[in-house]
């Protein structure tokens, strides 16, 4: 351990305390690795203060919020070493946290050496290499994102959320006929890049890939 004059920092975002516990245990015996804070949201990693060089993250938070907006809101901070900590059961939620420039995923399954080195890696700023992180750069190109504006996504953003085009219309200030023909735009761009949007369901699926709408919350168990 020579090389390293100092522990890494690590945050983890995520809520489920099970998960937290079982890595400051795995952690435990790591002198160059050390958790020192863990929240439910990146919200609140970020309002604790607490220095971080690294963060573990959840793919999907009791906020809602977009793996590509909490990968933001990181980089933002500074914190621009961040690694995926996944159940891998959504495969577009990995290739939405892929394209946002996380250094790379790891199955919450894998086994603990595995994980240890992946953490390590990620604390070294160097990407981690893993099968789920393969397939998501693999398919990246099926799900390239659509290039809308930002009132083309406001538009999207209140239609796949549920709302009907004349309500869209009064949120925007909008005619109606000028919300169908920007959803019109819309669907166009989608199927231009492959991911065909012909429905309002496949709409919200679109709109909940390219982070323009939050996750539905996860009940807490």
């Amino acid at each position: 351990m020579t090389a390293w004059m100092t522990a890494c920092r690590i945050g983890i975002v995520e809520d489920h305390t099970v998960v937290i516990t079982g890595l400051r245990q795995l952690l435990d015996g790591e002198p160059d690795l050390d958790i020192v804070a863990a929240a439910p949201t990146v919200g609140e990693l970020l309002d604790s203060g607490v220095g971080v060089d690294m963060a573990i993250l959840d793919l999907r938070l009791p906020d809602g919020s977009s793996p590509a907006a909490n990968v933001a809101d990181l980089h933002a901070a500074g914190i621009t070493k961040v690694l995926v900590f996944t159940s891998g059961e959504e495969p577009y939620l990995v290739r939405t946290a892929a394209r946002a420039g996380v250094l790379g995923v790891i199955n919450k399954a894998e086994r603990d050496s595995v994980i240890i080195d992946a953490i390590r890696t990620a604390c070294r700023g160097e990407m981690v290499g893993s099968l789920d992180w393969a397939m998501a750069v693999d398919s990246d190109g099926e799900f390239t994102a659509a290039a809308l504006s930002p009132r083309q996504r406001e538009v999207l953003s209140l239609y796949a959320s549920g709302e009907s085009a004349a309500r869209v219309a009064s949120l925007t200030n909008l005619s109606t006929d000028t919300v169908n023909d920007y959803l019109g735009r819309i669907r166009q761009k989608y199927a231009e890049v492959g991911r065909p949007a012909s429905t309002k369901t496949d709409l919200y699926r679109r709109a909940l890939e390219d982070g323009w709408l939050p996750f539905p919350r996860r009940r807490r168990k």
